[in-house]
């Protein structure tokens, strides 16, 4: 399964900032010792058009020439910096390779990503741009210009911190189906309307939340029938994690990817992964679980190659 990492490009962050940006290359570090059925490739840089399919041309090019307020820079929680700029880039970027493997070869991931508090004009909340945006309206504009129809997008958001800029950015586009399920009061405290959100009190453990998805994806295939899926698989809602408030277990987690995986290739829908939030109090316990999400997504693009060949 092919995996694409960005994280040669690093933020100059103060030091005993809260944001764990070496989980990246702790994810990366490991998977080149231990590659199984992963192959690794460096992202590629989202070009500014690119960009701007999601976001609005004033916060294109304020990130990428250092236009950003102070106060903007506060939201997002990230001073600017050119590699602050190049590092945002480059992780769109992850996005929409991935999402071009997948639509080729069932399923894909970006080992970062899943920037979803993003608006089109604004960052917040350690996210810059909004890769699962960009990338799922390009996909849109690429398959159009080649298959002259219409490519539907779902986005399953299980990060433990609601999807709003994802959210806000779909209002109104009835071809991308928005999904989030996630902490009722966590952050953001103001919540966004997604086409279908599911809010879950401080403290579920891993029945609770498994019940909760399986009558939650029951009701998304009853409302979508996408053509391409984007799956955040945060690693935040494990009950080691300093923001999450909720108490899943590295069990709870491989189960919940089992499930979104399978129902996904059940359905043939393309699936692109990205990592997402996870904040552990240990960041070696953050990494282990998105190193087990990589390697359940690649069991699953092995079950896809497999069928495909003998289909």
């Amino acid at each position: 399964m092919l995996a694409f990492h960005s994280d040669a490009h690093s933020l100059a962050l103060p030091p005993g900032h809260r944001f764990p940006q070496s989980k990246y290359r702790l994810l990366r570090e490991h998977f080149e010792r231990e590659p199984g059925l992963l192959r690794m490739a460096a992202a590629p840089a989202a070009t500014e058009g690119e960009l701007a399919l999601a976001h609005t041309p004033d916060y294109v090019d304020a990130v990428i020439h250092g236009h950003l307020g102070a106060a903007q820079q506060r939201e997002i929680g990230f001073p600017w910096s050119p590699s602050m700029a190049a590092r945002s880039r480059h992780s769109v970027g992850a996005s929409i390779a991935a999402a071009r493997a997948a639509l080729q070869e069932g399923v894909a991931a970006n080992m970062a990503g899943g920037t979803h508090h993003a608006y089109a004009d604004k960052g917040s909340g350690y996210c810059v741009f909004n890769d699962v945006a960009v990338a799922a309206r390009l996909m849109q504009a690429e398959w159009a210009r080649t298959r002259r129809s219409l490519l539907r997008i779902l986005v399953i958001d299980l990060d433990v911190h609601q999807g709003n800029g994802t959210a806000a950015i779909f209002r109104d586009d009835d071809t991308v189906f928005t999904f989030s399920m996630h902490g009722a009061r966590n952050f953001p405290f103001r919540k966004e309307a997604s086409d279908l959100d599911v809010e879950l009190p401080d403290g579920r453990g891993d029945a609770d939340y498994l019940a909760a998805l399986d009558r939650a994806l029951a009701e998304v295939w009853q409302r979508c029938e996408p053509g391409l899926a984007f799956y955040l698989a945060g690693a935040d809602p494990h009950e080691a994690d300093r923001l999450g408030r909720l108490k899943l277990t590295y069990d709870g987690l491989a189960e919940r990817d089992r499930r979104v995986l399978a129902a996904l290739r059940e359905r043939r829908v393309p699936v692109a992964l990205s990592m997402a939030g996870g904040y552990g109090h240990d960041l070696a316990t953050t990494v282990a679980v998105q190193v087990n999400t990589l390697n359940l997504a690649a069991e699953s693009w092995a079950s896809w190659v497999s069928e495909r060949g003998t289909g």
